[in-house]
């Protein structure tokens, strides 16, 4: 069965996607610890990171770090902090998070963005690529 992950890819399930290429997706987390927060994902439908294989290993984190820099561009932030957990959904993903107190790390602490501020932030975010 379909990860929840592979609908959005498909289309079957809706997103503030910020970008893709051939390999890669990224979209906003509609559940966000704070402004922003971004997950990148293989189109690839592996369960775990280390189960990748290393070519699209590498390019996971090459497309991330493109994300990241765009998001920097547009969230104000003292860095953007990385996270790869896995236990929610089992397709790879890596979180994109903006930081600036530590509580913005962690999965306990959540904001909310209205469905207008989403779409802005996924195109403005877009826009930085």
């Amino acid at each position: 069965m379909a990860s929840i992950f592979t609908k959005i890819i498909n289309g079957e399930i809706p997103s503030y996607k910020i970008t893709e290429d051939e390999n890669f997706y990224a979209f906003l987390d509609i559940n966000p610890n704070t402004k922003g927060h971004t997950l990148c994902i293989p189109k690839k439908e592996v369960d775990q990171l280390f189960d990748l294989d290393e070519a699209t290993y590498k390019g996971l984190f090459d497309f991330s770090r493109k994300v990241a820099k765009a998001l920097e561009k547009t969230v104000t932030c003292k860095r953007v902090g990385l996270s790869v957990i896995g236990l929610e959904v089992p397709h790879v993903h890596v979180h994109l998070i903006p930081l600036n107190e530590m509580k913005d790390a962690t999965f306990s602490h959540k904001t909310s963005v209205t469905d207008s501020e989403m779409q802005k932030l996924a195109n403005d975010i877009a826009s930085h690529l």
